[in-house]
């Protein structure tokens, strides 16, 4: 089901009826088992869109949001395929979004770009929201590459509701959220490679094809979200089995004890820019070092079911 021609309306209200007619007939009428739609929405003026994915509503009762962000040059329904979020998790409870940047980037950098993104994951959470699809206190991002870079200015800085966690791959943290400080807790892991050649793992210069920043360590970013979720001093690293002795490379989770809600980072020695487990982008295939000791899709739904996803 498609609603790509959404006219400039008159008011906040009409907008909202719009809105709440199109999410009525996608979420409640008939249906298979699961169902993918492009729901296309006005935001600050602009036409906006994005590929939502959905299985049989239980009990009309409101469901997490995954929200899936992409990276440079990419599109929300390239980033759901690659990615097989839904594959892995085999579950009839979240609702999955993946919405398309403009011109294919999301702002890394604060500033008007920022601001309009910022106010488009808004109206797209909202949209749920208000219908009661969506349970406010369990809203999740989803950042690869330089979409992780934007996903953790959005968990920074909220998105009319609170985030209730981050995961990003192969991404950094801006270093103008060295402070971040959102109004609760929430659940963070990353996945860096430590030989990656496009983010630093030390942070520094940080340069995808649509967007430049200067990003923090990638320990720097999982020390900021253990301050923000108040854990103790001390931080656990243990192996991941190296079921792959011909990829040379090793990972391995470092996680802190003692959080409000967990803080870990899966750290892969001698990985690039790719996602390990995952099929290569043939876009960013000679980016570095790849690692098949385990599937960072899964490690990313795994850490997102246990913390309420």
């Amino acid at each position: 089901m498609e609603n790509s021609q959404l006219k400039p309306l008159s008011s906040k209200r009409a907008v909202l009826a719009v809105l709440l007619a199109f999410g009525a007939s996608f979420i409640c009428g008939a249906a298979p088992a699961s169902a993918a739609a492009r729901l296309t929405i006005e935001s600050g003026g602009i036409s906006r869109s994005a590929v939502v994915v959905l299985r049989d509503r239980l009990k009309m009762r409101r469901r997490p949001l995954i929200i899936v962000l992409h990276r440079a040059g990419g599109l929300g329904a390239r980033v759901r395929h690659g990615l097989g979020l839904e594959e892995v998790a085999q579950s009839s409870g979240p609702i999955f979004a993946y919405p398309d940047a403009i011109n294919g980037a999301w702002p890394a950098n604060p500033g008007p770009d920022a601001d309009r993104d910022l106010r488009f994951l808004r109206d797209l959470v909202d949209h749920y929201v208000n219908e009661g699809a969506v349970d406010p206190r369990k809203i999740f991002l989803v950042g690869v590459s330089s979409g992780g870079a934007f996903a953790y200015r959005a968990a920074c800085a909220g998105i009319g509701h609170q985030v209730a966690g981050l995961a990003t791959l192969i991404s950094a943290m801006p270093d103008d959220l060295a402070n971040c400080a959102p109004s609760a807790p929430l659940a963070y892991m990353s996945v860096n490679g430590q030989s990656d050649p496009l983010v630093p793992y030390a942070g520094g210069k940080t340069t995808f094809s649509q967007a430049a920043f200067n990003s923090l360590p990638a320990e720097g970013a999982l020390a900021v979200f253990a301050k923000i979720n108040s854990c103790g001093a001390r931080r656990d690293d243990r192996p991941i089995a190296d079921r792959d002795k011909r990829d040379h490379s090793r990972a391995y989770v470092l996680s802190y004890s003692g959080c409000k809600a967990p803080v870990e980072m899966i750290r892969v020695d001698g990985g690039g820019h790719r996602i390990p487990g995952r099929k290569a982008d043939p876009q960013i295939e000679a980016a570095g070092g790849a690692n098949n000791d385990f599937d960072a899709s899964r490690a990313v739904w795994e850490f997102l079911k246990r913390n309420g996803a």
